[in-house]
C-alpha cells in the first residue's frame, strides 16, 4: 500500500489528469472556489492582506468570479517587500506544514522572500511530473542537467532521475554539472555522457550550440532539450533544431509561485497551470489582454496559505493565447516575452521589445557571447566575448546592425570580456537589460 508523499502525489496526479480536460468555464469556477478559501484564511491571519481587502472594500466571499478578484488592486514587487512580516500568515492549516523559505533571484535588483508550504511543494512535484508525462519521455534514458544550484560540486552522477519521477518509475541515470563550469568543459562532459535529455537555461544552451558547431560534434542520443529559468528566444529553438536535430520543451516558472505554464506537446503554446494559479495578462490600463496582445503577468496563488500572493505583478510580460487545439481547457500564453527591464527605452519615453540583430553578429566576427545594456536614454553598452579582437571595420559593421535592429542611432560603447560575461543573481543571464529611467 502506497502511503505518505507518493500517495498524496498519486492522488493529486489523478486529479490533474481529469481537470486538464474540463471546459474552461468549469476550471474558472473551481479556481474561484479555491480562491475564496485561501482569501478567507489570509484575511484572518495576514495583517497585510487583511488591510488590502479592507481598503478595497472587498470580502473574501465576493471573490467568486474574475470581476470580484479584479476589485483588489494589483500588488507590485516593492509593495510585497515593504509589507515585511505582516505579509505572512500567523497561522497555517496543519496539512500545509511545514513551511520553507523561497527567495527570488533578485535579477532586477529586488529579491523577494516568500514562505511556501508543503502543499505548494506537492503541486510543484505534480506539475513537474505532468510535464514529463505530457512529453512522453522515456524515463530509462539518461538525463543531463546544467544549472546553478545543483550539484554541490562542479559535477555529480546519480543512479536515478530523482523525485518526482523515481517515486513511481524505474529510471536511467542522471548527471549534473554546475553552470559556472567553462562552457567548453560542459560540451566535453555532455559528449562523454551522450544523454537522451538535457535540462538547462536558454543562454547556456545557446553557448553550448556554439561549442558544438566549433567542435563539429553532436549528441547522437539526444531526444529533447528542456529549458528553464530564463526567457527562451525564438532563435534558440531554430538553432537547436539545426545543430542537434531536436525540439525544446520550455517551462515558465518563478521562485515565488513555482511552475506557471508548460509548453503543450501538440501546439507549442504554453498551458497555464490553472489548478495552482490564476494568471491574468493585463494591458497598461489593467484590462485583460485579448489573444495575441502582450501584457503584464499578474499571479494569484490558489494554494499558498502562508504567503497570500493575490494579484501579484510578477514583473514579466507575456502574450495572451486563445484556446489550444489539443482540447485541454487550461488557458494559454502564446509566448513569454520577458521583464520590463528587458524593454528598450527611447529618448522620447516610448518603450518596445528590442531586436539587436544578434544572429548576424557571427557573420561579421567570431563572437561567442553578447549582452546589451542600455545605460541611459542615449547610450548603449554592447558586451562581447570574441575569439579574436575585432577590427575597426568589424566594429563599424556591428554598429550598423545594432542601429538598424534597434531603430535608433544610440551611442554605442563596445566592452570586451575574456571567457564569458558574468551572470546575474541566481545564475540568470539576460541578453538585453535596460537601466535607463
Amino acid at each position: 500500500m502506497v502511503t505518505g508523499l507518493p500517495a498524496s502525489l498519486a492522488a493529486l496526479m489523478h486529479q490533474l489528469e481529469e481537470t486538464q480536460w474540463l471546459p474552461a468555464d468549469e476550471i474558472v469556477q473551481h479556481q474561484h472556489q479555491q480562491l475564496i478559501k485561501v482569501a478567507t484564511h489570509a484575511a484572518m491571519h495576514s495583517p497585510y492582506f487583511g488591510s488590502r481587502l479592507q481598503a478595497a472594500g472587498v470580502r473574501p466571499d465576493q471573490l467568486s468570479d474574475l470581476e470580484g478578484l479584479r476589485s483588489i488592486p494589483v500588488m507590485v514587487r516593492r509593495e510585497l517587500q515593504s509589507a515585511g512580516e505582516d505579509l505572512f500568515c500567523t497561522q497555517l492549516p496543519q496539512a500545509h506544514a511545514p513551511v520553507e523559505i523561497s527567495q527570488s533571484s533578485g535579477s532586477i535588483g529586488e529579491p523577494v522572500v516568500v514562505k511556501r508550504t508543503a502543499i505548494n511543494h506537492l503541486f510543484w512535484l505534480a506539475i513537474t511530473l505532468r510535464e514529463h508525462l505530457w512529453h512522453q519521455r522515456d524515463f530509462l534514458g539518461k538525463l543531463a542537467v546544467i544549472r546553478v544550484n545543483y550539484p554541490v560540486g562542479n559535477s555529480e552522477n546519480l543512479d536515478s532521475w530523482g523525485a518526482p519521477v523515481s517515486l513511481f518509475f524505474n529510471t536511467g541515470s542522471s548527471h549534473a554539472m554546475r553552470i559556472t563550469v567553462d562552457v567548453g568543459q560542459q560540451a566535453e562532459w555532455l559528449e562523454d555522457i551522450d544523454p537522451d535529455y538535457l535540462l538547462t537555461y536558454p543562454t547556456s544552451l545557446a553557448a553550448l550550440l556554439q561549442q558544438f558547431e566549433r567542435r563539429g560534434t553532436k549528441l547522437p542520443r539526444l531526444r529533447q532539450v528542456r529549458s528553464i529559468g530564463e526567457t527562451l528566444a525564438s532563435g534558440i529553438r531554430e538553432a537547436t533544431r539545426k545543430s542537434l536535430g531536436v525540439e525544446i520543451a520550455d517551462t515558465y516558472s518563478s521562485q515565488e509561485v513555482g511552475p506557471i505554464a508548460l509548453q503543450c506537446p501538440e501546439s507549442g503554446m504554453y498551458h497555464i497551470m490553472s489548478e495552482s494559479l490564476i494568471v491574468e495578462v493585463l494591458d497598461e490600463h489593467d484590462e485583460p489582454c485579448p489573444p495575441g496582445q502582450v501584457g503584464r503577468v499578474v499571479m494569484t496563488d490558489l494554494h499558498n496559505f502562508a504567503t497570500p500572493l493575490i494579484r501579484y505583478d510578477i514583473g514579466d510580460y507575456a502574450e495572451a493565447g486563445a484556446a489550444c487545439p489539443c482540447g485541454r481547457g487550461l488557458p494559454t500564453l502564446n509566448r513569454i516575452v520577458g521583464r520590463e527591464r528587458n524593454m528598450l527605452l527611447l529618448p522620447d519615453g516610448r518603450r518596445h521589445w528590442p531586436l539587436v540583430g544578434a544572429y548576424h553578429y557571427r557573420d561579421i566576427a567570431p563572437i561567442r557571447q553578447y549582452q546589451v545594456i542600455q545605460r541611459n536614454r542615449e547610450m548603449i553598452e554592447v558586451r562581447l566575448v570574441s575569439d579574436m579582437p575585432l577590427t575597426d571595420v568589424q566594429e563599424t559593421r556591428l554598429k550598423q546592425i545594432v542601429h538598424e535592429s534597434l531603430g535608433f542611432p544610440f551611442q554605442l560603447q563596445f566592452v570586451y570580456f575574456s571567457g564569458e560575461i558574468p551572470r546575474g543573481p541566481g545564475g540568470k543571464f539576460e541578453e538585453f537589460i535596460c537601466e535607463a529611467k
